[in-house]
């Protein structure tokens, strides 16, 4: 039996990606599922990055710009907020806004109800888009975090109906119709980075700039994989398998940085 969990792979899988001297951006989410994915394993995988070779990796989170990760308060309700050190507060949505357009931020974290094979991704509406099965949340700051920021990180479990051929509808482009589309399209060569499931880690390193698989969680088999996707993505010779989680990390996680276990409650 593992001694970590799923979220807690997926939180160091996604430190790693986090560089010295950057910024990111983490959203607010809702609850349950959503907000694990949105604040909790972000929240722990900058403050694993700041821990071990990204000292001086900080964040944007909600109307903070800079807030102490070594003092994640133990709930994230607005009196806590008020009360979090940070660098400022409260930055208003025009500045936000500003920093996404002028290219300030290097990371963002991000997901969706629908991911296709290029990495565009829909949080607008299931079906057609004037009348549609679901209407969703809306687009939020979606399209500038894919137009503008540069390596934009996707967060999701991976299931069938979200990993689909083609997106109902785009809120945010990813690398469009493969190749050089979205260039043409005049948005900038950026794109996504990394998708991280909760069984394997998938990139766009290839010239299609096509879903390519890049390493399977221990004890997921390929198949497994491909049956919780509605395209087949790009399969290289040879699939890594996602290196584990130290139980150094897991202890820091769960006894430093979520004691609460209200980042990773879901």
């Amino acid at each position: 039996m593992a001694y970590y969990t799923m979220n807690e792979l997926m939180a160091v899988a996604a430190s790693k990606e986090l560089r010295d001297e950057e910024l990111g951006f983490i959203g607010v989410g809702t609850d349950g599922r959503a907000y694990t994915m949105a604040v909790g394993i972000p929240m722990i995988a900058a403050r694993l990055a700041q821990m071990s070779h990204a000292p001086n990796f900080t964040i944007f989170w909600n109307n903070l710009l800079s807030p102490k990760l070594d003092e994640i308060p133990p709930y994230l309700t607005q009196d806590y907020l008020t009360k979090w050190p940070c660098a400022f507060q409260p930055v208003t949505c025009e500045d936000k806004n500003e920093m996404l357009a002028n290219g300030r931020f290097d990371v963002s974290f991000d997901s969706a109800s629908q991911i296709d094979q290029y990495g565009n991704m829909n949080i607008t509406a299931i079906g057609d888009y004037k009348k549609p099965k679901v209407r969703l949340v809306g687009c939020l700051a979606q399209p500038d975090h894919f137009a503008f920021v540069k390596r934009p990180i996707i967060l999701t479990d991976l299931k069938k109906r979200t990993f689909v051929e083609k997106v109902d509808f785009i809120t945010s482009v990813g690398y469009l119709d493969g190749g050089d589309s979205r260039v043409k399209a005049g948005l900038k060569p950026y794109g996504p980075w990394k998708v991280i499931t909760d069984k394997c880690i998938l990139n766009f390193e290839n010239e299609e700039r096509r879903m390519q698989l890049e390493s399977l969680h221990p004890g997921v088999t390929l198949e497994e994989v491909l049956d919780n996707m509605g395209f087949r993505p790009v399969i290289p010779e040879v699939i890594k398998t996602t290196e584990e989680p130290t139980e150094e990390q897991v202890k820091v996680i769960r006894e430093v940085i979520d004691p609460n276990h209200s980042l990773l409650r879901a």
